[in-house]
């Protein structure tokens, strides 16, 4: 039997996107401050988890959503705090999902999805439809046919990965599940996790670019790309719009990086002048001496990208957090 083919057409736009996002990336030096900032690697994935549940319906903020991965009590439904739990637990495995395997699909949709759904990570077995909000996209195919779809996909998947550029084929695969939607709930998020998957074996910084975050400011959009792929039998124009909303966000990225930079070089130069050289300082004392009142975006914004930058060094550096530390400014 000949082997399925996804039906799509690589488009001169297409190959502009990909020439466009794959520059961008090429050009963001966010990999190494996402490699020394935890904090905004957390807030970049909390992102990623309020939009990706906000596009399906769940109500809780993104505050609220901050505090109930921060363990905090929440005043929401218990369906709504579970999703929350789910979807941060399976975003912090992302790293060790073989988006290849349609074993760790099962699995990771078990994660998502734990408490919440009944057939949890396990194909559907009734007739389900791709739904934007209370309007129905269109209806997806009988359950009796979801298992031989999704090897034919995952099949494809394998073969096509060595030829097929990761942007193109991460886009293609979202469409394709979409269409297939295997189980009885939680196929858009796992759909959303699994394009972030792809990305990030591609390119690991892709695990903290809050992609879900884009699609939700153009939520309507998107179910219009997922319709209109869904008339045309190809998922060209959904490759399209994918990749111009990856485009998009990683414009928003580079800005934001011009901007932290600019903030944090001026903030070193203002740490930097209260300082005198051979004189050892608390982290109170300098907060003091800025007009500082706030601990941690002192440590965010002054003392952290200047111990980074080998700017001032700390008196006991195997212990930072030492209630007796100190700071001395660096002769170059």
């Amino acid at each position: 039997m000949k082997n399925y083919n996804p039906p799509f057409t690589i488009t001169n736009e297409i190959l502009s996107l990909v020439s466009s996002i794959s520059e961008k990336i090429g050009s963001i030096t966010v990999i190494s401050s996402l490699e020394t900032k935890p904090y905004l690697r957390k807030n970049n994935r909390i992102k990623s988890i309020h939009s990706s549940l906000k596009i399906e319906a769940n109500s809780l903020s993104l505050g609220q959503v901050r505090d109930v991965i921060a363990g905090k009590p929440v005043l929401g439904t218990q369906k709504e705090i579970q999703e929350v739990q789910n979807a941060y637990a399976a975003y912090e495995k992302i790293s060790e999902i073989n988006p290849y395997s349609l074993k760790d699909l099962k699995r990771f949709h078990s994660i998502m999805t734990m408490y919440v759904v009944k057939e949890s990570g396990s194909f559907r077995e009734g007739e389900e439809g791709v739904f934007n909000g209370d309007r129905c996209i269109f209806m997806a195919p009988p359950a009796r046919l979801v298992p031989k779809l999704m090897d034919d996909l995952f099949h494809w998947m394998k073969e096509a990965q060595n030829s097929i550029h990761p942007l193109i084929l991460s886009s293609v695969f979202h469409y394709e599940f979409v269409f297939i939607h295997p189980f009885s709930d939680g196929n858009g998020r796992i759909a959303r996790l699994w394009h972030t998957a792809i990305l990030s074996k591609w390119k690991p910084i892709f695990e903290y670019i809050p992609i879900e975050s884009q699609i939700e400011k153009f939520q309507n959009e998107y179910y219009d790309a997922i319709a209109r792929c869904h008339v045309d039998g190809s998922s060209t124009f959904f490759i399209h719009f994918m990749l111009s909303q990856i485009d998009e966000i990683l414009d928003s990225i580079l800005v934001q990086n011009d901007e932290d930079a600019k903030c944090l070089s001026e903030s070193m130069k203002k740490l930097l002048s209260v300082m005198e050289y051979d004189v050892s300082y608390t982290g109170k004392d300098l907060m003091e001496k800025l007009g500082l009142r706030s601990r941690e975006g002192f440590r965010r914004n002054y003392l952290r990208p200047a111990i980074e930058s080998k700017l001032i060094s700390m008196t006991i550096p195997d212990k930072p957090n030492s209630r007796n530390q100190r700071y001395v400014k660096n002769k170059n």
